[in-house]
Protein backbone atom coordinates (compact mmCIF):
# COMPACT_ATOMS: atom_id res chain seq x y z
CA UNK A 1 0.00 0.00 0.00
CA UNK A 2 1.40 3.28 -1.09
CA UNK A 3 1.85 5.48 1.93
CA UNK A 4 0.69 9.21 1.41
CA UNK A 5 3.47 10.95 2.59
CA UNK A 6 5.91 9.01 -0.23
CA UNK A 7 6.68 12.04 -2.29
CA UNK A 8 6.71 10.30 -5.34
CA UNK A 9 3.10 9.18 -5.32
CA UNK A 10 1.14 11.72 -4.45
CA UNK A 11 -1.10 13.33 -6.42
CA UNK A 12 1.16 16.36 -7.07
CA UNK A 13 3.55 13.76 -8.38
CA UNK A 14 1.37 11.88 -10.35
CA UNK A 15 -0.10 14.80 -12.18
CA UNK A 16 3.02 16.21 -12.87
CA UNK A 17 4.26 12.56 -14.27
CA UNK A 18 0.92 13.08 -16.62
CA UNK A 19 1.89 16.41 -17.61
CA UNK A 20 4.87 14.82 -19.33
CA UNK A 21 2.82 13.11 -21.67
CA UNK A 22 0.78 15.11 -24.50
CA UNK A 23 -1.35 14.68 -27.91
CA UNK A 24 -1.62 17.89 -29.71
CA UNK A 25 -4.12 18.52 -32.56
CA UNK A 26 -2.78 20.94 -35.52
CA UNK A 27 -4.83 22.00 -38.39
CA UNK A 28 -4.83 24.46 -41.34
CA UNK A 29 -6.68 25.20 -44.66
CA UNK A 30 -4.20 25.77 -47.21
CA UNK A 31 -5.37 27.80 -50.96
CA UNK A 32 -3.10 25.20 -52.49
CA UNK A 33 -3.74 21.94 -54.62
CA UNK A 34 -2.79 18.86 -52.43
CA UNK A 35 -0.39 18.05 -54.88
CA UNK A 36 1.45 21.42 -53.73
CA UNK A 37 0.81 20.30 -49.84
CA UNK A 38 1.83 16.85 -50.24
CA UNK A 39 5.22 18.04 -51.51
CA UNK A 40 5.75 21.23 -49.17
CA UNK A 41 5.22 18.59 -46.52
CA UNK A 42 7.44 16.13 -47.70
CA UNK A 43 10.32 16.74 -50.04
CA UNK A 44 13.05 18.11 -48.30
CA UNK A 45 13.69 20.72 -50.87
CA UNK A 46 10.87 22.67 -49.20
CA UNK A 47 11.32 21.39 -45.82
CA UNK A 48 14.19 23.40 -45.70
CA UNK A 49 12.16 26.42 -46.83
CA UNK A 50 9.30 26.32 -44.09
CA UNK A 51 10.91 24.35 -40.95
CA UNK A 52 12.36 27.51 -39.14
CA UNK A 53 9.66 28.84 -36.62
CA UNK A 54 11.16 32.22 -36.26
CA UNK A 55 13.76 34.10 -38.62
CA UNK A 56 16.16 34.49 -35.85
CA UNK A 57 16.16 30.81 -36.17
CA UNK A 58 18.42 28.57 -38.89
CA UNK A 59 17.75 25.21 -39.63
CA UNK A 60 20.81 23.26 -40.72
CA UNK A 61 19.48 19.47 -42.40
CA UNK A 62 22.23 17.02 -42.07
CA UNK A 63 20.57 14.02 -43.77
CA UNK A 64 17.08 13.63 -45.67
CA UNK A 65 15.78 10.70 -47.06
CA UNK A 66 11.87 11.19 -47.34
CA UNK A 67 11.33 7.23 -47.85
CA UNK A 68 9.80 4.73 -45.55
CA UNK A 69 12.66 3.71 -43.27
CA UNK A 70 14.45 6.92 -44.06
CA UNK A 71 15.26 9.36 -42.01
CA UNK A 72 15.89 13.12 -41.76
CA UNK A 73 18.08 14.44 -38.93
CA UNK A 74 18.48 18.49 -38.53
CA UNK A 75 20.10 21.02 -35.79
CA UNK A 76 17.90 23.88 -34.89
CA UNK A 77 20.07 26.82 -34.65
CA UNK A 78 19.69 29.93 -32.17
CA UNK A 79 22.11 32.37 -31.36
CA UNK A 80 23.34 32.12 -27.52
CA UNK A 81 21.37 28.78 -27.24
CA UNK A 82 22.91 24.92 -27.52
CA UNK A 83 21.58 23.51 -30.93
CA UNK A 84 18.96 21.46 -31.26
CA UNK A 85 18.80 18.24 -33.11
CA UNK A 86 15.47 16.40 -34.30
CA UNK A 87 15.44 12.95 -35.74
CA UNK A 88 12.77 12.07 -38.00
CA UNK A 89 12.42 8.45 -38.86
CA UNK A 90 9.32 7.87 -41.93
CA UNK A 91 7.05 5.60 -41.19
CA UNK A 92 4.54 5.18 -43.10
CA UNK A 93 3.72 7.41 -46.68
CA UNK A 94 1.01 7.32 -48.31
CA UNK A 95 0.98 10.18 -51.07
CA UNK A 96 -1.72 13.23 -50.68
CA UNK A 97 -3.39 10.87 -47.92
CA UNK A 98 -1.48 10.45 -44.70
CA UNK A 99 2.33 10.36 -43.73
CA UNK A 100 3.43 9.06 -40.13
CA UNK A 101 6.65 9.63 -38.69
CA UNK A 102 8.78 9.37 -35.09
CA UNK A 103 10.31 12.47 -34.15
CA UNK A 104 13.14 12.74 -31.52
CA UNK A 105 14.66 15.88 -29.93
CA UNK A 106 17.67 16.45 -28.00
CA UNK A 107 20.66 18.83 -26.74
CA UNK A 108 24.02 18.62 -25.26
CA UNK A 109 23.48 14.63 -26.20
CA UNK A 110 20.62 14.72 -23.88
CA UNK A 111 17.02 13.42 -25.34
CA UNK A 112 14.39 16.17 -24.65
CA UNK A 113 11.17 14.25 -25.73
CA UNK A 114 9.72 12.04 -28.26
CA UNK A 115 6.58 12.16 -30.43
CA UNK A 116 4.91 10.04 -32.73
CA UNK A 117 3.77 12.56 -35.70
CA UNK A 118 0.60 11.57 -37.63
CA UNK A 119 -0.53 13.96 -41.11
CA UNK A 120 -3.83 13.46 -42.92
CA UNK A 121 -4.32 14.95 -46.44
CA UNK A 122 -7.60 15.85 -47.75
CA UNK A 123 -8.41 18.70 -50.43
CA UNK A 124 -9.15 19.26 -54.25
CA UNK A 125 -7.22 21.47 -57.17
CA UNK A 126 -7.40 24.13 -55.79
CA UNK A 127 -7.94 23.74 -51.63
CA UNK A 128 -6.11 21.55 -49.04
CA UNK A 129 -6.81 20.72 -45.35
CA UNK A 130 -3.97 19.42 -43.59
CA UNK A 131 -4.55 17.91 -39.74
CA UNK A 132 -1.41 16.89 -37.67
CA UNK A 133 -1.77 14.58 -34.61
CA UNK A 134 1.54 14.72 -32.11
CA UNK A 135 1.73 11.98 -29.55
CA UNK A 136 4.22 13.20 -27.09
CA UNK A 137 6.26 12.04 -24.22
CA UNK A 138 8.73 14.54 -22.77
CA UNK A 139 11.44 14.20 -20.77
CA UNK A 140 12.24 17.84 -20.26
CA UNK A 141 10.08 20.38 -18.61
CA UNK A 142 7.76 22.86 -20.60
CA UNK A 143 8.00 20.75 -24.48
CA UNK A 144 4.33 20.74 -24.47
CA UNK A 145 4.42 24.40 -24.77
CA UNK A 146 7.64 24.31 -27.11
CA UNK A 147 5.72 21.55 -29.66
CA UNK A 148 2.54 24.27 -29.28
CA UNK A 149 4.71 27.09 -30.34
CA UNK A 150 6.64 25.22 -32.72
CA UNK A 151 4.56 23.18 -34.87
CA UNK A 152 1.92 26.55 -35.03
CA UNK A 153 4.67 28.39 -36.11
CA UNK A 154 6.06 25.94 -38.74
CA UNK A 155 2.33 25.33 -40.42
CA UNK A 156 1.57 28.72 -40.56
CA UNK A 157 4.87 29.30 -42.60
CA UNK A 158 4.34 25.63 -44.77
CA UNK A 159 0.88 27.17 -45.65
CA UNK A 160 2.64 30.14 -46.69
CA UNK A 161 5.06 28.18 -49.07
CA UNK A 162 2.43 25.86 -50.47
CA UNK A 163 0.53 28.66 -51.53
CA UNK A 164 3.37 29.76 -54.06
CA UNK A 165 4.64 26.03 -55.19
CA UNK A 166 3.94 24.67 -58.62
CA UNK A 167 4.44 21.18 -58.99
CA UNK A 168 4.91 19.06 -62.02
CA UNK A 169 4.05 15.42 -62.63
CA UNK A 170 4.88 12.97 -66.05
CA UNK A 171 5.59 9.48 -66.08
CA UNK A 172 7.86 8.38 -68.38
CA UNK A 173 7.72 5.63 -70.05
CA UNK A 174 11.79 4.53 -69.18
CA UNK A 175 14.01 3.14 -66.33
CA UNK A 176 15.12 5.30 -63.60
CA UNK A 177 18.62 5.57 -64.59
CA UNK A 178 17.88 6.73 -68.11
CA UNK A 179 16.40 9.16 -67.17
CA UNK A 180 18.61 10.27 -64.50
CA UNK A 181 21.34 9.87 -67.25
CA UNK A 182 19.48 12.29 -69.67
CA UNK A 183 19.13 14.76 -67.07
CA UNK A 184 22.59 14.78 -65.24
CA UNK A 185 24.90 14.73 -68.53
CA UNK A 186 25.69 18.32 -69.48
CA UNK A 187 25.59 17.22 -73.63
CA UNK A 188 22.01 15.81 -73.04
CA UNK A 189 20.28 18.83 -70.62
CA UNK A 190 20.67 21.73 -73.21
CA UNK A 191 19.25 19.36 -75.81
CA UNK A 192 15.70 18.77 -73.97
CA UNK A 193 15.54 21.80 -71.34
CA UNK A 194 12.83 24.22 -71.86
CA UNK A 195 9.22 24.65 -73.53
CA UNK A 196 8.41 23.71 -77.33
CA UNK A 197 9.94 25.55 -79.85
CA UNK A 198 12.89 26.94 -76.65
CA UNK A 199 16.43 26.28 -77.10
CA UNK A 200 19.66 26.78 -74.53
CA UNK A 201 22.48 28.30 -74.72
CA UNK A 202 25.21 27.58 -72.63
CA UNK A 203 28.12 29.09 -71.29
CA UNK A 204 28.86 27.10 -68.00
CA UNK A 205 27.57 23.71 -66.78
CA UNK A 206 29.20 21.90 -64.24
CA UNK A 207 25.80 19.20 -62.62
CA UNK A 208 27.14 18.18 -59.23
CA UNK A 209 26.41 19.14 -55.70
CA UNK A 210 28.12 22.69 -55.62
CA UNK A 211 27.49 22.98 -59.11
CA UNK A 212 25.84 25.35 -61.55
CA UNK A 213 24.49 25.78 -65.00
CA UNK A 214 24.76 29.31 -66.52
CA UNK A 215 22.33 29.26 -69.87
CA UNK A 216 20.71 31.66 -71.83
CA UNK A 217 17.07 29.91 -72.98
CA UNK A 218 16.01 31.22 -76.30
CA UNK A 219 12.81 31.62 -77.53
CA UNK A 220 11.14 30.70 -81.02
CA UNK A 221 11.00 34.42 -81.47
CA UNK A 222 14.85 35.11 -80.37
CA UNK A 223 14.08 36.30 -77.08
CA UNK A 224 16.63 35.60 -74.58
CA UNK A 225 15.80 34.85 -71.27
CA UNK A 226 19.22 34.33 -68.90
CA UNK A 227 19.38 31.83 -66.47
CA UNK A 228 21.36 30.18 -63.72
CA UNK A 229 20.94 27.37 -61.64
CA UNK A 230 22.70 26.67 -58.79
CA UNK A 231 23.14 22.43 -57.22
CA UNK A 232 23.02 22.61 -53.63
CA UNK A 233 22.15 18.80 -53.37
CA UNK A 234 22.66 15.96 -56.10
CA UNK A 235 21.59 12.65 -54.95
CA UNK A 236 21.85 9.87 -57.56
CA UNK A 237 19.26 8.47 -59.46
CA UNK A 238 16.69 10.25 -56.51
CA UNK A 239 16.72 13.56 -56.19
CA UNK A 240 18.27 17.17 -57.19
CA UNK A 241 17.68 20.54 -55.75
CA UNK A 242 18.70 23.78 -56.76
CA UNK A 243 18.10 27.43 -56.78
CA UNK A 244 16.77 29.48 -59.83
CA UNK A 245 18.50 32.98 -60.27
CA UNK A 246 17.57 35.40 -62.84
CA UNK A 247 20.62 35.35 -64.83
CA UNK A 248 23.61 35.29 -63.54
CA UNK A 249 24.20 35.42 -60.05
CA UNK A 250 20.86 37.58 -60.44
CA UNK A 251 17.86 37.81 -58.08
CA UNK A 252 16.51 34.39 -56.80
CA UNK A 253 13.46 33.35 -58.80
CA UNK A 254 12.70 29.78 -56.55
CA UNK A 255 13.91 26.98 -54.92
CA UNK A 256 13.44 23.87 -56.86
CA UNK A 257 13.81 20.46 -56.85
CA UNK A 258 13.22 16.65 -58.84
CA UNK A 259 12.88 13.82 -57.60
CA UNK A 260 12.49 10.07 -59.85
CA UNK A 261 10.41 7.29 -58.64
CA UNK A 262 10.49 4.36 -60.22
CA UNK A 263 7.51 2.72 -61.26
CA UNK A 264 7.37 -0.86 -63.01
CA UNK A 265 10.06 -0.54 -65.25
CA UNK A 266 8.73 3.43 -65.95
CA UNK A 267 9.70 6.76 -64.19
CA UNK A 268 7.86 8.98 -62.41
CA UNK A 269 9.15 12.39 -62.37
CA UNK A 270 8.35 15.27 -59.76
CA UNK A 271 9.52 18.67 -60.78
CA UNK A 272 8.78 21.10 -58.25
CA UNK A 273 9.44 25.20 -57.21
CA UNK A 274 8.48 27.40 -54.44
CA UNK A 275 8.31 30.76 -55.85
CA UNK A 276 10.02 33.37 -54.01
CA UNK A 277 6.95 35.68 -53.53
CA UNK A 278 3.50 35.12 -53.71
CA UNK A 279 3.70 37.67 -57.15
CA UNK A 280 6.00 35.52 -58.87
CA UNK A 281 4.29 32.41 -58.69
CA UNK A 282 0.95 34.59 -59.49
CA UNK A 283 3.09 36.02 -62.76
CA UNK A 284 4.37 32.76 -63.36
CA UNK A 285 0.93 31.08 -63.59
CA UNK A 286 -0.17 34.00 -66.07
CA UNK A 287 2.09 33.40 -68.57
CA UNK A 288 1.45 29.25 -68.74
CA UNK A 289 4.97 28.13 -66.45
CA UNK A 290 2.47 25.25 -65.55
CA UNK A 291 1.59 24.70 -69.31
CA UNK A 292 5.37 25.24 -70.60
CA UNK A 293 6.87 22.93 -67.34
CA UNK A 294 4.85 19.77 -68.73
CA UNK A 295 5.82 20.82 -72.43
CA UNK A 296 9.74 20.70 -71.11
CA UNK A 297 9.03 16.91 -69.20
CA UNK A 298 7.64 15.97 -72.57
CA UNK A 299 10.70 17.34 -74.59
CA UNK A 300 12.33 15.06 -71.89
CA UNK A 301 10.61 12.24 -72.68
CA UNK A 302 10.88 12.49 -76.77
CA UNK A 303 14.45 12.81 -75.79
CA UNK A 304 14.97 9.71 -74.43
CA UNK A 305 12.41 7.43 -75.98
CA UNK A 306 13.41 8.78 -79.21
CA UNK A 307 17.25 7.65 -79.30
Amino acid sequence: MISKSDPEHTPAAHDRAESRFATLTFEREVAAPLSALWQVWTAPAARTIWSAPTPSVVVEFLEADTRVGGREVSLCKSEGQPDIRCECGWLELQPELRSVNYEVISSEGVTQSAALVTADFSGTDERSRLVVTVQLSAQAENMEAGYRQGFNAGLDNLAGAAKRTMVLQRVIRAPRSIVWNSWMNPEALPQWWGPDGFSCRTKRIDLRTGGEWVFDMIAPDGTVFPNHHLYTEVRPEERIRYTLLWGENGPKHADAWASLEAQDGATKVTLGMVFSTAAEFQDAKGFGAVELGLQTLGKLEHFITSR
